[in-house]
């Protein structure tokens, strides 16, 4: 096949490539979906999967969470830096200060070789939330001073050579874990399911060509690159500053400041003001902040463009390390990932609201609202397990509609785990999953309500949550009001009082206490127009 074929500019058949990557990575996370052993890779979802070219730059996503796949392809060079890779080799890696997120995130990367090929010409990565990764409490997601109180924190290393598992590799991952069966089910998964996208990468190699299957990749990474660029000079000229607030444990406020600055075709994300927040899990790393920005830009772009390595090469990314949007060891991690990831939307949301306020968005919850619970072996009772889930909220409402209720929003695209499948695994009942009905902010357009979630422990448990918007709720746009708080309270049992309890928080809860969490409502859009009766009552 001739070189000039291969660079020829085919609209029609570039968009046929783009969705064969696209279903390969789809079935790549079908894999790990039914070949997984724990409740939250097999039910909620909780993972990602993406293709990489040789140099480590993202050709091809499936639908999965995109504070994963906007961050894993720092991970992904990581490996390449750090690992030499051969046939049949996968690397694992969890580290948030080379290309991870937070440590309960462990992605293996596999290299491809096409046919007479010496190096890698693609790679296959997953990443997926691990119910627990050792650390001071089970779950691996309570609030910690470092990154050391969180969990296991694993350099890329191989975990498969030539085919073959490292067992002393594996054996001392494991030892640092709770629920190590579990553990090792859902990493053999997460190798399975790499095996899969090499399949389909060399089918599709041999039926196309390897000299085809390069280019055209090559060629949807530019083609996106020329899309994101088409945008940006769609825009208006301007340097806009936006800022918005993470609840500190003691109370305070933390600040992630933005300068956005927009010329021509290039955009610039200046985060360098913000605050650092020593002695916390708030701190979300440099992957983490790419990946929200380059979610944000993706939301922006024509429907069907290619999410790939083109969406971030027109943009440049300033930040300061150890502050909230560039975690600098030692600092923690866990909710930079889940909390900081969300506010650091909201603040590119609310910058660009100046730019395309039409298309803007209120904010949405703002928090993923994780929570977790674990419990040791019980002699003729349960065994040991851990759980870990996140609470859908509001959505925030814009000039199209108003907000939908009830959903995962922004960063985080999991499933609920079914009320089902969650009291016939674990030792608890659901005493009520309801919508917060009038939490979505008021106007033209409302906000869409959060979630009332009440769990009532049947044995003891130590359980831990992590949220945020619990002082202000979600701000509204052009004149709407803010979604309402979320709320985090315990009780001992149906008839004892309730105890309101921080956004952040772990602790134990003796058989029969319940916890109950309610997600803040997403802010309101528009001016509400005020009836004559609301104007006769004022």
């Amino acid at each position: 096949m001739s070189r000039a074929r291969v660079r020829r500019f085919d609209p029609l058949r570039l968009d046929v490539f783009q969705h064969l990557f696209a279903a390969a990575a789809e079935e790549m996370g079908a894999a790990l979906l039914r070949s997984s052993f724990s409740t939250n890779i097999r039910e909620r979802r909780d993972f990602s999967c993406a293709l990489f070219d040789g140099q480590g730059r993202m050709v091809g996503q499936a639908a999965h969470l995109p504070v994963h796949l906007g961050s894993t392809p720092m991970s992904v060079r990581a490996a390449i830096e750090h690992c030499v890779m051969g046939p049949g080799d996968a690397v694992l890696l969890n580290d948030p200060y080379r290309g991870g997120t937070h440590l309960p995130d462990l992605t293996l990367v596999s290299p491809v070789f096409l046919p007479g090929s010496t190096r890698p010409d693609f790679f296959c990565a997953n990443r997926a939330h691990h119910a627990d990764v050792g650390g001071a409490v089970p779950g691996s997601m309570a609030p910690a001073d470092d990154v050391h109180g969180e969990g296991l924190r694993i350099p890329p290393l191989h975990l498969v050579r030539a085919g073959k598992i490292e067992r002393p590799t594996l054996s001392l991952i494991l030892a640092n874990m709770r629920c190590p069966d579990e553990r090792e089910g859902d990493l053999l998964a997460q190798w399975a399911t790499n095996r899969i996208g090499e399949s389909r990468l060399l089918a599709l190699a041999a039926e196309q060509g390897a000299r085809e299957l390069r280019g055209r990749a090559q060629e949807l990474m530019d083609w996106t690159e020329r899309l994101t660029r088409a945008l940006l000079s769609s825009l208006p000229a301007r340097r806009v500053r936006f800022a918005d607030t993470l609840e500190e444990p003691g109370g305070k406020d933390a600040f992630i400041r933005l300068e956005l600055v927009k010329r021509g075709a290039t955009l610039s994300c200046d985060f360098r003001a913000t605050d650092s927040v020593p002695r916390s899990s708030l701190s979300a790393t440099l992957a983490v902040t790419h990946s929200a920005v380059f979610y944000c830009l993706s939301a922006l772009l024509p429907p069907g463009t290619p999410a790939n390595d083109g969406i971030l090469r027109p943009v440049r990314i300033l930040t300061r390390p150890g502050t909230l949007v560039d975690a600098a060891y030692p600092a923690g991690v866990a909710a930079g990932n889940v909390e900081t990831s969300q506010r650091i939307v909201d603040v590119l949301f609310g910058a660009l609201n100046a730019l395309v306020p039409e298309r803007i968005p209120a904010a949405s919850a703002g928090t993923m609202s994780n929570l977790t619970f674990a419990a040791a072996a019980v002699p003729g009772g349960p065994s040991a397990f851990t759980y870990y889930e996140t609470i859908p909220g509001g959505a925030g409402a814009s000039a199209v509609g108003p907000g939908e209720s009830g959903l995962q929003t922004h960063m985080t695209n999991t499933r609920n785990t079914p009320i089902e499948a969650f009291e016939r695994t674990y030792p608890v009942r659901v005493e009520r999953l309801e919508l917060r009905r009038s939490s979505g902010g008021r106007g033209a357009r409302a906000g869409g309500d959060g979630v009332r979630k009440r769990v009532r422990f049947l044995i003891d448990v130590q359980a831990a949550f992590i949220g945020d918007r619990q002082r202000r709720g979600p701000w509204g746009l052009a004149g709407g009001a803010a979604g309402a708080p979320g709320r985090l309270r315990q009780r001992a049992g149906p008839s004892a009082p309730w105890k309101a309890l921080p956004a952040q928080w772990s602790g134990r809860i003796a058989a029969g206490g319940e916890l109950e969490v309610e997600t803040p409502g997403g802010g309101g859009h528009g001016r509400a127009r005020r009836t004559r009766e609301s104007r006769r009552k004022s």
